[in-house]
């Protein structure tokens, strides 16, 4: 078995040989007159009549047989369209583009195939096949309801054999649909084929990148594992050594992957980000298989591909060359891969939502109150005694969590932040929020104590919206004098209830944030300690739920709001007490 330093391609013997050197040996020609008409018209008997078929029930495809017969057809259209001028390519063949609903696309592909770079060809089929899955999948909609996930299932469809054919869907699979075939699509996506083992027979940077930075990372992983047979090309019967494999946290054969440890958490979470989490771009995935339209590919994530390209390339073979001192901005970006923190993982996405309930709560400070020479004795409400009894059990439950918070924050982090106006309990949450949790292989209860704090969350930020939305419309009313005297009341008593739940909400978010990074340790207990803790924070979302809906403009429930708040206090200070 060659080691990863013998090997000058990574497409297996068998492939290499189909892909750059079957078909295309010196001998018979073909005649362009006989594929296409002077009108643009192609003739697919000529191209069908190449597919040969092994005598068996399912007729499966001779791929081999096949592409030494396609060799010259491919030959004499490749000859033919360096012939033509770009006009001319756009007036015989521009209208058949059109069902693809991406014509310019495929007209564009004309100057990477005339192209002098050796990476055009590889760019352009690349786009291409792309494209070409979008433009299929949307015929496959035309009569089912569900399209295949995999591009191969979607050439072997029946549903696109009954629209184009059969004959001419196995063309297809000849060129782009199995592993035994040329697989153009695969090889060239998943970094196999370098851009010039490919006969010549905007998004771009990010679609040249991607195919070299899983080639990359495939010989590191072949290194770190230690089984060189996974750099190749993998046959029919064998799995490709793909993004999944690399970043996965085990190897094929069961034991630990050491990619994650050569790499590091920072960048195995920005690679997990870009190409893997469900509410991540996953790049990768989107641009092979057309669900992006390269003309508005944001900017912003080609440059940050382009940048963890430079990381992984100093990683492995730039620090004996370069220093940060050589080049200020290389030394930018290292730092921020170092200090990065997953943005698309759940709990990424959490602290996202903390931070931004964190400022929002923050505005209820300055919400605005009607001046006090305007409010009568009468219409004063004292909520006192309901303000006191809520912040003894507010206080108690902060001294719980405060034992819980890690050891760098506990005593940056006192009750009295919880009740005044200053913003010293938001600096210390984005402090806490700051430090490092890895989201690496989250086992599947921190995705479910995750997703439960989202939704808590959530509702956190409706309440506080809400809150702020109806403050200022109510005082607006008020000084207009346009509030009926009930309404006066109302809005009143809502300004002291505001005072009563806003260390609630606070403390609910401090409570979030020590449940994140202690859900690891629910992995350690029994199963009936595991539903308690779930239960309780179904019964936080249940609270957060009826809150929403009391403090709707519509219902105005602020004295419900209170008791419910009071009630809820009560029975998180128990759990926490407990635990």
């Amino acid at each position: 078995m060659p080691t990863a330093s013998e090997v000058s391609s990574c497409l297996s013997p068998d492939v290499h040989y189909m892909v750059c050197k079957l078909g295309l040996e010196e001998g018979e020609r073909t005649d362009i007159g006989n594929i296409v008409s002077p009108t643009g018209i192609v003739s697919w008997d000529v191209i069908t009549a190449c597919i040969d078929f092994i005598q068996t029930e399912d007729c499966t495809i001779d791929y081999v047989k096949s592409v030494r017969l396609l060799g010259p057809v491919c030959e004499a259209v490749h000859l033919n369209l360096l012939s033509v001028t770009p006009d001319q390519f756009e007036n015989l063949y521009g209208f058949w583009f059109e069902w693809t609903n991406n014509k310019k696309l495929f007209l564009e592909s004309f100057y990477l195939v005339t192209s002098s770079e050796i990476t055009s060809v590889a760019l352009g089929l690349m786009k291409l096949t792309s494209c070409l899955e979008r433009a299929l999948g949307d015929v496959h909609l035309m009569r089912s309801k569900e399209c295949p996930f995999l591009f191969r299932d979607l050439l072997l469809s029946e549903e696109l054999a009954l629209i184009f054919g059969q004959s001419v869907m196995a063309v297809l699979c000849v060129f782009l649909g199995s592993p035994r075939s040329l697989n153009l699509r695969n090889i060239l996506w998943h970094g196999f084929a370098s851009p010039q083992e490919i006969p010549l027979k905007y998004a771009d940077c990010v679609i040249l990148i991607l195919p070299q930075l899983e080639a990359s990372l495939r010989w590191v992983y072949t290194k770190a594992n230690n089984c060189p047979d996974r750099l190749l090309t993998a046959e029919s019967s064998t799995l490709y050594t793909t993004f999944d494999q690399i970043l996965a946290k085990n190897t094929n054969n069961e034991e630990i992957n050491h990619i994650p440890l050569m790499l590091g958490d920072p960048i195995m979470e920005i690679l997990w980000d870009f190409l893997n989490n469900q509410e991540g771009p996953r790049i990768r995935d989107h641009l092979s298989h057309g669900e992006v339209d390269l003309n508005v590919f944001p900017r912003v994530i080609a440059n940050q591909v382009l940048c963890l390209s430079l990381v992984l390339l100093h990683k492995f073979i730039g620090k004996q060359h370069t220093t940060t001192k050589d080049n200020e901005l290389l030394g930018e970006i290292l730092n921020s891969a170092r200090c990065y923190r997953s943005r698309f993982h759940p709990i990424g996405k959490l602290r996202k939502q903390v931070l931004e309930c964190t400022r929002n709560l923050q505005m209820w400070i300055n919400l605005p109150v009607p001046p006090q020479d305007q409010v009568q004795d009468s219409t004063r409400l004292d909520s006192t005694v309901e303000s006191n009894a809520g912040n003894i059990l507010v206080k108690a439950i902060f001294s719980s969590l405060q034992s819980q918070l890690p050891v760098q924050c506990m005593e940056t982090v006192v009750p009295e932040d919880y009740f005044q106006s200053g913003n010293t309990w938001s600096q210390v949450l984005k402090e806490i929020w700051n430090l490092h949790i890895s989201t690496l292989y989250c086992p599947r209860i921190v995705i479910e104590v995750v997703s439960l704090l989202r939704k808590i969350t959530s509702q956190c930020q409706i309440v506080s919206e809400k809150v702020i939305s109806s403050s200022e419309s109510r005082y607006s009313q008020w000084m207009k004098k346009s509030l009926r005297s009930r309404q006066r009341l109302t809005y009143l008593r809502m300004l002291d209830s505001i005072q009563c739940i806003s260390p609630v909400m606070r403390v609910i978010l401090l409570l979030v944030t020590v449940e994140t990074r202690n859900a690891f340790a629910l992995c350690e207990k029994d199963d009936h300690e595991i539903q308690q803790h779930l239960k309780f924070l179904k019964a936080i979302l249940q609270y957060t739920e009826n809150l929403v809906t009391y403090t709707n403009p519509e219902k105005n429930k602020w004295t419900e709001t209170i008791n419910l708040t009071e009630m809820f206090l009560m029975k998180m200070k128990a759990f926490i007490c407990k635990q």
